[in-house]
């Protein structure tokens, strides 16, 4: 079910939005959580080339099995 939410935006940043959200004929609404999804994927998920390089990093995959095994067996200790 959806939620809404209230989100205070000054004058300038609202004409911004607005004009942005006119000129791809939807809401600024759809708009801001079109962006903000967007935004999220890019910072959250890793792209092909990225998993490339971590695929062909012997070294590193050696560690993260490693590290996964340890998890596991709940043997270590968590470092934040």
């Amino acid at each position: 079910m959806p939620k809404t939410i209230t989100l205070r935006l000054d004058d300038e940043i609202y004409k911004k939005f607005s004009n942005a959200a006119s000129e791809e004929h939807r809401s600024i609404s759809n708009l801001i959580e079109t962006l903000a999804l967007k935004k999220l994927d890019e910072d959250m998920l890793v792209d092909d080339f990225e998993m490339k390089e971590i695929f062909s990093n012997t070294r590193l995959l050696k560690k993260l099995e490693k590290g996964h095994s340890h998890a596991k067996m709940k043997k270590g200790r968590l470092v934040g």
